[in-house]
Parts: C-alpha cells; structure tokens; sequence
C-alpha cells in the first residue's frame, strides 16, 4: 500500500463520515419508521414491541419485552446487536438505540465509499468528484432513512457499497487485493442475507466474483482468492439461512394473495375474466383491494378452502403465461413504483421531533426528486435508464477501455436490480414502493459507477503497460 493511497482513503473516510452525521442528525435526527415488519428482527433481540408500530413517526429507541419466536432470517440483526452492545456500553435505555445504530450505518456506509474511491485510483479531484456521486446515492432521501431503522433494507444497502469497494480492490495487486477480499467477504454476507430477496445476489455475485483478475494474474494467482471468498461466502450463507425460515414460507400464500387481489384483479380490468382465469367464482370481486390483515379477507370466507390452490405461484405463473399484455401492464406499474423511490406511509422523524405524522425529510432529495419526477413514465424511462447503465457497464468490462473492475460491478448491480424488479413486480403485489428500494438503489448505485468509469485513472499507473508487461518479459526471457 502506498501512503498515499492510505491517506487518500482515510480522508475520504472520514469527510463522508462527517458528512453523513450531520445528515443523520441536523438539526434533528431521521430514520425510518417501522410498516409492522420490524418485530421479526426485534423480535430476536428480545425488543418486540407490545403495542402496534407507528408508521406516522420513528421510535429511536426499544426497550424488552416478552419473547417471541421469528424464523425470518436477516443480516440485519447483526447490526442491531453490535448497536444494542454499543449502547449497554454508553449505559443507553432499552435494548436498541436507533441513533446508535444511524452512527454505526454512517460508519459502514462511509467505509463503503472509502473503499469505492480508493479502489478506482483517480486524481484528488476526480476523487472528490466520485465521493460526491455516492454520497448522492447512499444519502439520498428515499434510502438514508433505512440506516436508522428496524427494518432490513438498511443492511442490504450497507451490504451492496462494501461489496462494491471490495470486488474493485480484489483486482489490485499486494495488500489492497487481501483487504479487498476481506470487504468483499464482509460486504457479501451482510448483502446477500439482507432478506429472501436479496439471496437473488448470490449467483450474480458468483459470477462476478469468478471474472475478478488482477493484472498479470494467471493461474492459482488468478483464481486462488477469488474461489476461496467464494467458498467462505456461499458457506456462511447455507449456514445462516439454515437458522431459519429461507424460503419466507410463512408468508407465501399471503404474497400470493396480494398479487391476486391486489395486482391481477385491481378493479381497473376485466375483473370477471381475471377471475374466471385464475379459477375463482365471480363473486371474489368483493375481495379486490383487500389485504391478507384486512378486516374482510377473502380467506375467510366459508369456501375459501376450495379455492385455496388457486392463490398459489403455480397459477398466478399459469396466469402471466396467458396474458403477456396484463404483464406487461404490471411491469409498467411496478416501473412507476420503482422511480418514485419514496415510501409513502413511512414517516422520518421521532413522535418529539414536533414534526406532524407522516412527516418526511428532504435533505437529500436529488437523485430520487428527479427518478420521482419521471416516475409517470413507467417502463419508458426505466428501460431506457438500464440500457445506458448496460451500455456504460459493457464499455467499461472491455479491456482496452481499462475499467473493467468498474465494469463487472456495473453489471452485477443491473442484473440484480432487473431480477429483483421482476420478482417484486410480479411475485409481492402490495408496499410495491417500499419492496422495489432493492430495484431503485442498486440502479442508481451502477448509474454512479457507470459515469466513474469514464474518469481515467491516475496517470502514473496506465493499465494497459501493466498488463503487458508480463507477456514481454516472458517473450524476452
């Protein structure tokens, strides 16, 4: 490492840091309120609380409360437990302080662009230039509540900035490669065990793991770390959602659920002929719009037994087969969700903050204000977008271009945000705002290092004299 680069990386460090607490706390400190899914993480934590959660403010702090059981499966917990311990030791109240877990989000999300900047060796100013750019993505409005909060998209954006830096330092030579690997094992297992969703990470990363070289690597020395990060990775996952319920089973027919009555039949189509696809009596109209905790489901009606396999994926899937134009109307309508980013019934300041319910915070508002501002446009402008993240990513993966690092990150975030899409879209059905922040994030976040790709990078280390250096010598000796 050089004393540069080490000097380079503290600063950048410790400038973002700066930045993101006085984000997370002037003038007031936000976080994001809790939809009712928080009791799965706090739950463990022996934090469940006793009364229903407020979606108008956020409760900074949780105190004990009777146990409970939840097989929902989080790398979130993780965080909440370093954060509980973290405030024992400060002889805070309750068994999980929010804002010592905002300090602990900043911490790790200011590692993550640290890692980022340092890894794609620019100029100071161009390294000014891209901290700005992913301070712009991870303190954005629509996502910075989620690092102070008790719900899991916070570890899954923390996890995706870590992974980020790590995959770009694995392809440096000498420490920095080693330090890569450690991040990127850090960053993976928090990002990939966000949620269920998230396990969708897995193959993609895989796949970019395995295209990780060095310059000059060949052999062992190529694909010795890489295959062991890997190894380590896909271990501790398969052990981590052993601990629990993988697959979300507990929820399945209630997701199903969502997406017939509130995604196939919404009452704007042909309600009687969805109906009579899917296998259900016309008068299951009555239930459109309804939820699985509605006070009037349909799964308490009388005959809802004999119609309980059609509210299955195998039919909602014989559904989509049927009707490729209602998908795509579906799609477009997850695409709005997609760039309208900011969840509508979540509030961002505690019940004292002397703020109203529902109140949201903007400090940060200009990646998601503008993806807010073409969100009418649905398909139109979100393909589009992704073309030209695809477009700068394949750009950046040829190796004349010398930023194919850069390049295989870009495209592993894409993939994974389009997949993602496609299973919030048509496999969720309800909260489709809050459920396709996983889709929004990694898009902006490969938008950013799609433009960083074009910076160069520092001119005493041209890539391509590295590169053939190596074959020269071979030819010479």
């Amino acid at each position: 490492m050089k004393f540069r680069e080490i000097r380079l990386a503290s600063g950048v460090f410790f400038a973002a840091l700066g930045v993101l607490l006085v984000r997370f706390l002037v003038p007031r400190p936000i976080g994001m309120a809790d939809n009712g899914d928080g009791w799965r993480i706090l739950c463990r934590l022996g934090a469940r609380e006793i009364d229903r959660p407020s979606e108008h403010f956020v409760r900074f702090s949780y105190g004990p409360a009777p146990a409970c059981t939840s097989e929902y499966i989080s790398s979130q917990s993780w965080i909440d437990k370093i954060a509980g311990g973290a405030g024992q030791l400060l002889d805070l109240p309750g068994i999980l302080n929010l804002l010592v877990l905002g300090v602990l989000g900043c911490l790790l999300v200011a590692g993550g662009i640290a890692a980022i900047v340092v890894a794609l060796r620019l100029s100071v100013r161009n390294s000014v230039i891209a901290t700005i750019a992913l301070l712009l993505v991870a303190a954005d409005s629509a996502f910075f509540g989620y690092f102070a909060s008790v719900l899991s998209e916070g570890a899954a954006f923390v996890g995706m900035l870590l992974l980020a830096g790590g995959l770009l330092l694995m392809h440096r030579t000498g420490t920095w490669r080693y330090t890569g690997a450690a991040i990127t094992m850090f960053g993976a297992m928090i990002g990939i065990n966000a949620k269920s969703q998230t396990l969708l990470l897995m193959p993609i990363f895989a796949l970019a793991l395995l295209c990780v070289r060095p310059a000059s690597g060949r052999g062992m020395a190529r694909w010795g770390l890489p295959l062991a990060v890997l190894a380590v990775v896909s271990t501790g996952t398969v052990l981590t959602q052993a601990t629990g319920d993988s697959a979300n089973a507990e929820y399945r027919e209630a997701n199903m659920y969502h997406v017939v009555f509130n995604g196939i039949v919404d009452g704007k189509h042909d309600t009687a002929g969805d109906l009579a696809a899917l296998g259900l009596p016309p008068r299951y109209a009555q239930y459109v719009g309804t939820g699985w905790w509605s006070e009037n489901p349909a799964w308490r009606d009388p005959e809802y037994a004999r119609y309980r396999d059609q509210i299955s994926r195998r039919n909602v899937a014989r559904y989509y087969l049927g009707h490729p134009g209602r998908v795509v109307e579906i799609l477009h309508r997850s695409a709005q969700e997609t760039l309208t980013a900011r969840v509508p019934n979540l509030g961002s300041f505690g019940e004292r903050a002397g703020q109203p319910p529902l109140a949201k915070e903007y400090r940060v508002p200009v990646l998601s204000g503008i993806t807010g501002w073409i969100a009418p446009l649905g398909l139109f402008a979100l393909l589009p977008i992704w073309l030209l993240i695809g477009w700068a990513g394949l750009r950046a993966f040829r190796n004349r271009v010398g930023r194919r690092d850069v390049g295989i990150v870009v495209l592993m975030f894409l993939l994974f945000a389009m997949g993602q899409f496609l299973v919030s879209g048509l496999a969720e059905g309800i909260e489709n705002i809050k459920h396709q922040q996983l889709t929004i994030f990694p898009t902006l976040l490969a938008a950013a290092l799609a433009a960083l790709s074009f910076l160069p990078r520092r001119e005493e280390e041209p890539p391509a004299a590295v590169e053939r250096e190596p074959e020269t010598a071979s030819v010479t000796g």
